[in-house]
């Protein structure tokens, strides 16, 4: 009986070597470009997570500035308020200075709170756990505004981290870090044109400008003229 020889095929151990060389070379290259990925993901994540509270404060800045109640003559302003700016204020039923006080009409009305919608709101810094150097910027809310009694004050956190935070008033001319309506020996008795918020964070270089927003002031200045009104025949 013949038999035949089969003729079989097989790889070679070069190309064996070949082929596994390939595929760790694209190994690599995938785990590279997944590995870049996952670290501009985190990246991304970190710089949206750390400007998210800064542009949540910064919406209540603006409504609170763009709302502030034009104050008005007389030595009654309760309701009417006042807007001060500078350092070392202090507030009603504030232990700590304020930055800023104001009086605004962004209160949220509703059947269970018999408020208005004016409120006085102040913006204060408060020593921070985090370490020395570092403060938590503090919005402060009070809405009862004609109790006989300590108001009731609501604190609300809105940033940490801050080293300081500074605000000014535009006379039409210059920016000016003290602004009080409430005194009558003040120049600035009528609101600012304009109101600038700068928020240094704290660990910033020093060469690192402050954060800030400029809110533009829309309001009717006040006179101290009397309005009289004849009549005839």
């Amino acid at each position: 009986m013949k038999t035949g020889a089969k003729n079989e095929t097989a790889f070679t151990l070069v190309e064996m070597i070949l082929a596994i060389g390939v595929a760790a070379m694209v190994l690599v290259a995938v785990n590279a470009v997944l590995f870049t990925s996952l670290h501009l993901r985190a990246v991304t994540s970190e710089v949206v997570d750390a400007a998210t509270p800064v542009d949540q404060t910064f919406t209540f800045l603006r409504r609170d500035l763009q709302g502030i109640v034009t104050p008005t003559n007389g030595t009654s302003k309760v309701l009417s308020g006042g807007f001060r700016v500078g350092s070392g204020l202090s507030s009603v039923g504030r232990s700590d200075p304020v930055a800023v006080e104001m009086f605004t009409a962004t209160g949220a009305l509703s059947a269970s709170a018999p408020w208005a919608d004016i409120q006085r709101v102040t913006y204060e810094l408060k020593n921070s756990a985090a370490g020395a150097g570092q403060h938590d910027l503090y919005r402060s809310v009070t809405r009862n505004l004609l109790s006989i009694n300590p108001p009731d004050v609501t604190d609300q956190l809105m940033l940490s981290g801050v080293e300081s935070v500074k605000f000014s008033g535009y006379d039409g001319a210059q920016w000016v870090d003290t602004w009080d309506t409430t005194d009558p020996t003040s120049v600035n008795t009528n609101l600012p044109q304009a109101v600038r918020v700068e928020i240094q964070m704290a660990g910033a270089a020093k060469t690192t400008e402050p954060i800030q927003l400029v809110v533009p002031i829309d309001a009717v200045p006040r006179t101290n003229m009397v309005l009289t009104s004849t009549t005839g025949s």
